[in-house]
C-alpha cells in the first residue's frame, strides 16, 4: 500500500449530504462527492490488511459478510490513493457490472467486515466505488465494448433488475444474442421502480441501459412473460432463458381491518410515485398521495426507509414506523462479532427527514399491530398496537409475548406494508412446470443455477429469495457464466 500507516493518521470521513430539511423539497439525489483530495486520503486508510474479509462475499451469522461480488477493494483503495483513477475503475469493473448501483444502494456489508472496523470506524468503501465510476462516466472513460465476435446463439433474460441486467451483460460479452424482457414501461425492474429517485435517481439507470444497447443487447418492454409471450415459445424461441423476475410477492398483515382502503403494499406506493414522477413530474395524480395525511410504515427495512422518504416529500401529516424487533445495540452485541454486518442502531436517510421535520426517530421497536379500523365509508382512520417483549423460546428460538395494559391507538389515514417479499411470482414457474424449493423460489443449485428445466436457469431473488442487490448482480454474472458453458461447452466468463 502506498501509505501502510494512514489508518493511524486518518480518521473516517464521509461525503456531505445534502440537509434533511432542504433535500425533502425535491427528487433530487442526495449524496455528494468529497473532493479528490480527501478521498485519496480515505483511498489510504485501507491498511494492507493481509486478509481483506471486505471482498469474501460469505454468510455469517444469517447475514452477508464481505462483498458477495468479491471487489477487488484493497486494490482500487490504493490506486486512488495514489491518484490514479483510470486503472481503478478498470479493476472496479473487473467484478462489478454496475459500482453506480452498488455505490449507492447497496448497504455495504464489506464496510461491516473491514479489518479496521475491529476497533476504528471502516473505511469508506462505499462512497470510493461511487466516485470512481461517476469520474469514469465524467472523464468519457466508461463506453461501449460490443464483443468482437457472435456465435449466434440467443438468449432470452426475463426480468430486467440487477440480476437480469448483469446477467445480460455478461452473456453479451460472451457474444451471445441477449434480449432482455420487462413487463414494466420502462427497465431497470427493481433499480428502476422499487428504490425512490432521492436515492437512485433514474438517470443513472437510464445511462448504463443505453450503454448496454449500444454494446447490443435487445430490451423488450411492456411485455410479460407468460401472458403476453407464453414461457413455452420462449423456450422454443431462444436457445437458453434465463429467470431472473425478482421475488416480489409482498408478504401481507392478515389482521382484522385489512382490507381497508389507505392500506398498501409498499412497492405499490413507491412504483406509482416513481412513474408518476417520471411520466409527469407527479401532475398527472396517478400515484398514491401522503399528502397532510397521517403516516404509518409497518416493518423497517431499506423498503421501509424508502417508503418513509417518499411520504416526507408529498408533504405527510404525521409519520411512524413500527419495527416488531427490539431497539439494535448502539454497539456490536457479544453474539454479532466482526466479521459480521453489524446489527447495531443507526439513521438511513428517510428517519433523518423525519427526524429534521418531527423532532424524533419515527421508528417505534418491538410494537405488534392488532388491527385497523375504518370510518364509515371504508377508510382506514386508526391503527390499534400493543407492546411486545422477547424472549428465548423452549426449543433456543426467539419468541415474543404481549405486555399487558400496553395497547395503544394511533391515528392513520395511509398505511404503508413494508414486510418484505415471499417468493417469485407464479406465471413462469408453473408455467414451465419448474422445480421449486421450500420457500416457493425456482429451484436451482447455487453456482449452477440449472432448473429441473434443461435450458432455462435463474438467479438472483427469484432463486435465492429477497437479498441485496450484490447478491443480484453476484447470480446474474454467475448464471451467464454457467449458460455460457451450457451453450458453447466452455466459457471465459469469470
Amino acid at each position: 500500500m502506498g501509505d501502510p500507516t494512514g489508518f493511524m493518521q486518518y480518521d473516517r470521513e464521509l461525503e456531505p449530504d445534502r440537509s434533511p430539511s432542504e433535500r425533502i423539497k425535491d427528487w433530487k439525489e442526495f449524496h455528494k462527492h468529497l473532493p479528490e483530495d480527501k478521498l485519496k486520503t480515505q483511498g489510504s486508510r485501507c491498511m494492507d490488511c493481509g486478509i481483506p474479509f471486505c471482498q469474501t462475499g460469505d454468510m455469517l451469522g444469517g447475514l452477508t459478510s464481505g462483498c458477495p461480488i468479491n471487489n477487488l477493494i484493497p486494490e482500487w483503495n490504493d490506486l486512488v490513493f495514489k491518484g490514479l483513477w483510470r486503472e481503478a475503475l478498470d479493476r472496479l469493473h473487473k467484478t462489478n457490472n454496475f459500482p453506480e448501483f452498488t455505490g449507492r444502494v447497496c448497504p455495504a456489508p464489506c464496510e461491516g467486515s473491514c479489518v479496521l472496523g475491529l476497533n476504528e470506524p471502516a473505511v469508506t468503501i462505499k462512497s470510493i466505488e461511487c466516485t470512481i465510476i461517476d469520474k469514469g462516466y465524467e472523464e468519457g472513460w466508461v463506453v461501449p465494448e460490443p464483443p468482437k465476435v457472435r456465435t449466434g446463439k440467443q438468449v432470452a433474460v426475463i426480468g430486467s433488475g440487477p440480476a437480469g441486467l448483469a446477467c445480460a451483460a455478461q452473456l453479451n460479452k460472451a457474444g451471445h444474442l441477449v434480449t432482455v424482457f420487462e413487463r414494466d414501461d420502462r427497465i431497470g425492474g427493481l433499480l428502476m421502480y422499487g428504490i425512490p429517485n432521492p436515492h437512485l435517481d433514474k438517470s443513472i439507470v437510464d445511462r448504463r441501459v443505453n450503454l448496454l444497447k449500444e454494446e447490443g443487447i435487445t430490451f423488450v418492454t411492456s411485455t410479460e412473460i407468460g401472458k403476453d409471450y407464453p414461457s413455452e415459445k420462449l423456450v422454443k424461441d431462444f436457445d437458453a432463458v434465463v429467470i431472473c423476475t425478482g421475488a416480489t410477492k409482498p408478504r401481507d398483515l392478515t389482521i382484522e381491518g385489512g382490507e381497508l382502503n389507505g392500506i398498501h403494499f409498499a412497492m405499490d406506493f413507491l412504483r406509482a410515485n416513481t412513474k408518476s414522477l417520471l411520466d409527469s413530474n407527479l401532475e398527472d395524480g396517478n400515484y398514491i398521495s401522503a399528502k397532510d395525511k397521517n403516516v404509518i410504515v409497518l416493518g423497517g427495512g431499506d423498503t421501509g426507509t424508502d417508503c418513509v422518504a417518499t411520504s416526507m416529500r408529498h408533504g405527510c401529516k404525521s409519520l411512524l414506523q413500527f419495527e416488531i424487533l427490539p431497539t439494535p445495540p448502539m454497539e456490536r452485541a457479544p453474539d454479532n462479532p466482526w466479521p459480521q454486518w453489524p446489527k447495531v442502531y443507526s439513521l438511513n436517510y428517510g428517519q433523518e427527514e423525519a427526524m429534521a421535520v418531527f423532532g424524533e426517530d419515527p421508528r417505534k421497536y418491538e410494537v405488534l399491530t392488532t388491527k385497523f379500523v375504518g370510518d364509515d365509508e371504508g377508510n382506514v382512520k386508526e391503527l390499534h398496537t400493543v407492546k411486545i417483549e422477547w424472549h428465548s423460546g423452549d426449543n433456543g428460538r426467539p419468541s415474543f409475548k404481549e405486555v399487558p395494559g400496553s395497547e395503544e391507538v394511533w391515528p392513520a389515514d395511509r398505511v404503508f406494508l413494508a414486510l418484505g417479499f415471499l417468493g417469485p411470482e407464479d406465471t413462469v414457474i408453473e408455467q414451465l412446470n419448474i422445480e421449486r424449493d421450500e420457500r416457493s423460489n425456482a429451484k436451482a443449485e447455487y453456482g449452477k443455477y440449472m432448473t429441473s428445466v434443461e435450458g432455462v436457469f435463474a438467479a438472483g431473488d427469484a432463486r435465492r429469495g429477497q437479498s441485496l442487490i450484490v447478491w443480484a448482480i453476484n447470480e446474474g454474472r454467475e448464471a451467464a457464466r454457467e449458460c455460457d458453458l451450457y451453450l458453447m461447452g466452455s466459457t471465459n466468463l469469470p
